[in-house]
C-alpha cells in the first residue's frame, strides 16, 4: 500500500478510535479499594440499567427507553418507578421527605406487586437528582458524605466545613476532572450565578438554591472528552459528554444567562441541555484524605417493616344479604350480590 494512502486510512479512521462511555468496562468496579473508582463504577452500573440515555457534546439528547414513573422495565427486569422509590429508600432519605403525598408508599414499593399510585405520584412531583448523588455514595461507600434531597447542602458542607467533607470547592474551569468528582449547576431561572455568585450566597448563609450535580465517570483529556452521569436527567438516569482541554479541565461550557431568548426552532443553538449556570466543581479527596472522615451508613441498608396491611376500603354489607354472600365485593363494584363471599375464602 502506497504511504499516502495509509496516512490517508489512519485519518479516516481516527475519529472511530476516539474513546467511547467508560461506563460498560467501569461498572464491574463497585469494589475497587479506591473511593473514586467506586462511586463512578456505582453510577455507571445505574446508567447501564437504565438503558444508557445520553446527551452528546453538543447537548442532543438521545437514547431514552424507560421514564421515571412508568412500568417499563429497566435493563434488570425492575420496573423503571420502583428502582427510583429505592434511590429514595436506600439513601436513608424517606424520612425527610414523609410529608409530601406519597412519598410513604415509596417504602414498600419493593414488595409485592402493587401498583402504587401514591408513590408513583411522588416520584413525579418529586425532583430526585440529589436522593441519587446520595445513593451512589452510600452504596459506594464515600465517607465524610451526608446524603441529602437537595444538592445545595453537600455543596455547601464543601465550602464551609471543607475539612469534614468528602469534596473541596472549585470553579467549574480551573481544575482537571478526576472519578468521583461532581459538577454542578444552579437552577434558578431568573438569575445567573457562577462560581463566584454561588460562593456569595453560602458565604451569606443563605441556603435555598435549586441546583443539580452529575458525577463525573470519566475524563480522558487525550480524547479530548468528560463523561458524567446524572439522576433525573430527562426522567431517567443519563449520561452527559463535556469536550476537555489538552490538559484535563473543562473547555468554556455553554452557559445559561436570564436575559437569553427561550430555546426555539428559530434559536436551536440555545436549545443545548448543555448550557446551563455551570457554578461549582466538587474535588473528591484523596482516599488518604477520605480516610480520616466519618464512615458512611452501612450498605445494604436494614430492609424496611413488613407493609402494612391494605385497608378494605369497602363499606360494610347493606342489612339482608344473605350469609356467605357480598354486595360491595371489591372497590366500585356495583350493587350485584355474589355467593360465596370472595374475600370470605370462597372459591
Amino acid at each position: 500500500m502506497p504511504r499516502w494512502l495509509w496516512c490517508l486510512c489512519l485519518l479516516l479512521a481516527a475519529p472511530l478510535a476516539r474513546a467511547a462511555d467508560p461506563c460498560p468496562l467501569l461498572r464491574a468496579q463497585a469494589a475497587s479499594p479506591d473511593p473514586g473508582t467506586r462511586v463512578a463504577a456505582v453510577a455507571c452500573e445505574e446508567h447501564q440499567l437504565w438503558h444508557r440515555p445520553f446527551i452528546d457534546a453538543d447537548g442532543r439528547v438521545a437514547g431514552s427507553v424507560v421514564r421515571e414513573a412508568e412500568t417499563g422495565l429497566l435493563a434488570n427486569g425492575e420496573q423503571a418507578w420502583r428502582r427510583v422509590a429505592g434511590y429514595w429508600r436506600d439513601s436513608g432519605l424517606l424520612p425527610r421527605v414523609a410529608g409530601r403525598p406519597g412519598a410513604g408508599e415509596c417504602a414498600y414499593a419493593g414488595m409485592g406487586g402493587y401498583p402504587s399510585p401514591g408513590c408513583r405520584a411522588f416520584i413525579v412531583d418529586t425532583p430526585w437528582s440529589a436522593a441519587f448523588v446520595s445513593w451512589v455514595m452510600r452504596r459506594a461507600g464515600l465517607p465524610g458524605f451526608n446524603g441529602s434531597p437537595s444538592h445545595v447542602d453537600y455543596v455547601r458542607d464543601a465550602y464551609r466545613t471543607p475539612d469534614a467533607s468528602a469534596y473541596l470547592v472549585t470553579a467549574p474551569e480551573s481544575a482537571r476532572l478526576q472519578r468521583g468528582d461532581l459538577l454542578c449547576y444552579a437552577r434558578a431561572a431568573n438569575r445567573s450565578f457562577g462560581f463566584s455568585g454561588l460562593a456569595q450566597l453560602l458565604a451569606a448563609g443563605e441556603d435555598g438554591l435549586g441546583m443539580h450535580c452529575d458525577i463525573v465517570v470519566g475524563a480522558q483529556p487525550r480524547d479530548g472528552m468528560a463523561y458524567l452521569v446524572g439522576g433525573n436527567v430527562f426522567d431517567g438516569v443519563t449520561l452527559r459528554m463535556l469536550p476537555l482541554t489538552p490538559g484535563g479541565q473543562l473547555r468554556p461550557l455553554p452557559t445559561r444567562q436570564p436575559g437569553d431568548a427561550p430555546c426555539s426552532p428559530e434559536r436551536p443553538d440555545l436549545c443545548s441541555a448543555n448550557r446551563q449556570d455551570w457554578t461549582v466543581l466538587l474535588q473528591l479527596k484523596p482516599a488518604q484524605a477520605l480516610a480520616g472522615l466519618a464512615p458512611p451508613p452501612p450498605w445494604p441498608p436494614a430492609a424496611p417493616a413488613p407493609a402494612p396491611a391494605s385497608p378494605a376500603a369497602l363499606p360494610a354489607q347493606p342489612p339482608g344479604t344473605p350469609a356467605g354472600c357480598c354486595v360491595y365485593c371489591v372497590a366500585g363494584d356495583t350493587r350485584v350480590p355474589r355467593c360465596p363471599n370472595p374475600r370470605a375464602g370462597g372459591g
